[in-house]
């Protein structure tokens, strides 16, 4: 149901709302019996106050086109014919009037306002004949299949019966003791009693939030970040302070005096190759959050994805790896670097904070994919997956520098982008003259998809004029198609200042 309201009217809102959808009550192109969107929703969706909405569905009951039942919602009413149903108390038996339930009145309201757009433009990378920008995540021809189908088979001939089975819900015993090998060349040193398997990254925060926070906690993230981290952090209720970046990471200097004043519960950085702009947070930074830290007491939270997709230099030591105490929680994913729909995570904390969780983790899971957990195994313990991730690396490196040659061209028009020494995404920022919102239409009725940068601001009010374009899904046939067109888009969309 759409209405649009037309500010430069001469007739009173609440009237041009009562106008809209009397008509489509009369055309019937809204039922009889149809749940109207409760007054809260509606205003939030015109941008209008609530009593003016209310306004109108009272003009409507007026018209007798709508029903109101108080508390629970306004219902489409135009029909002589009620469906009903009869109760029976004794000998007596009344027919009353079915009510329709009022789904978003009993709805949390922070589930109803939550900001989709961030999953509309990801669900993209799907759509047939799309080219995706968008989606952060691996391809299936990255990854071969021989050894794939081997290790099935050898599975399946040792023990047929193993697929079929319950695992742990802490995560198999054998694939935690091989996950304490891969992390010890990390420089992370932690038993398997300290690792949760879990199926992704993102299952691991919103477990540690639930364990964590409490309405009204504070949390210090950088900024920008993910929709995923900050929409998970607003369901908990927290207070979102989000801390700046430069070129080195989240920048340090000042954050004492924010931390006495807003005591946060944690900490969240994605320090190795950040997700949107690629930035990797330098040694010395790591040092500085590591003594904010120790000198308050505070938890740091460390979402490692994409650390080990390095295309030149050396790569950083982690936090977790550098933590002289217990402080860091490390979360570690392997979204874009094992098999797609294989994707596994695990975290590695504190004793303490492992007991609670796996309690927690006790309550919501009975087990573990069982198959997953078998093939990550087999591919660590062979080394096969340290073997497919340099190859992974080099068909990641080749199609950024495809992506960034193709580009050239629009630098000297005013685009910017630093070029990512690994990962899998390019933070782009367009020419000021360019009309952001027309640009993003454009682009996806082209036919090409990206994330605007605005959608990892929280408070929407910085990156409207920044892209997030994703280099490890599309095909290099896709970048050299897809493109030409998102820079003519650009092109299309830069607006002239009047002379």
């Amino acid at each position: 149901m759409e209405i649009n309201i037309k500010q430069s009217s001469s007739v009173p809102i609440y009237i041009q709302i009562r106008n809209q959808i009397r008509d489509m009550i009369l055309k019937q192109e809204i039922p009889d019996g149809f749940v109207l969107p409760s007054e809260r929703t509606l205003a939030r969706k015109t941008g209008v106050h609530r009593n003016t909405v209310n306004k109108a569905y009272h003009e409507l009951r007026a018209d007798g086109l709508i029903e109101s039942y108080q508390g629970l919602c306004h219902s489409v009413s135009y029909s002589e014919k009620k469906q009903s149903f009869e109760t029976e108390t004794g000998n007596n038996t009344r027919t009353r009037q079915s009510l329709p339930i009022h789904w978003e009145a009993m709805i949390k309201e922070e589930f109803l306002n939550l900001e989709t757009t961030f999953d509309l433009l990801f669900s993209k990378s799907y759509v047939p004949g799309n080219i995706s920008f968008a989606g952060g995540i691996a391809p299936p021809e990255a990854y071969g299949k021989d050894d794939l189908r081997r290790i099935l088979s050898e599975i399946l001939d040792e023990n047929s019966d193993i697929i079929y089975e319950y695992t742990p819900y802490q995560g198999l015993y054998s694939l935690r003791r091989n996950l304490c090998d891969f992390l010890s060349g990390k420089g992370i040193q932690a038993r398997p009693e300290e690792l949760q398997v879990l199926p992704e990254s993102n299952q691991a925060l919103s477990y540690l939030v639930e364990l964590l926070i409490k309405p009204g906690d504070a949390v210090f993230s950088e900024e920008p970040v993910s929709p995923d981290v900050y929409r998970e952090f607003a369901l908990a209720g927290a207070r979102l302070i989000t801390v700046p970046m430069d070129e080195e990471g989240m920048i340090c200097s000042g954050l004492d005096a924010l931390i006495e004043k807003h005591h946060p519960k944690f900490i969240y950085v994605n320090p190795g190759f950040h997700d949107p702009t690629g930035i990797t947070m330098t040694l010395k930074r790591r040092k500085q959050l590591l003594d904010l830290s120790y000198r308050h007491r505070l938890p740091i939270i460390e979402m490692d994805e994409a650390s080990e997709i390095i295309f030149e230099g050396s790569s950083v030591p982690s936090l977790k790896s550098l933590d002289a105490g217990e402080n860091v929680i490390y979360i570690y994913s392997f979204a874009l670097t094992f098999a797609p729909g294989l994707g596994l995570a695990f975290l590695a904390g504190p004793k303490p904070l492992m007991n609670s969780l796996r309690h927690l983790v006790s309550l919501r899971l009975i087990s573990l994919d069982s198959l997953s957990q078998q093939l990550l195994n087999r591919y660590l313990q062979e080394g096969i997956y340290m073997r497919n991730l340099k190859n992974l690396c080099a068909f990641y490196k080749q199609k950024l520098d495809l992506m960034c040659d193709m580009l050239e061209d629009a630098v000297k028009e005013g685009l910017g982008f630093q070029k990512p020494s690994g990962g899998v995404y390019l933070w782009c920022r367009l020419p000021e003259t360019v009309h952001f919102n027309n640009f993003v239409e454009r682009s996806g009725r082209e036919g090409v998809s990206f994330i605007p940068g605005n959608i990892f601001y929280p408070f929407g009010n910085k990156g409207d004029n920044f892209i997030r374009l994703n280099y490890s899904y599309p095909s290099e046939e896709q970048i050299l198609k897809g493109i030409p067109i998102l820079m003519e888009a650009m092109r299309d969309c830069i607006v002239t200042a009047p002379t």
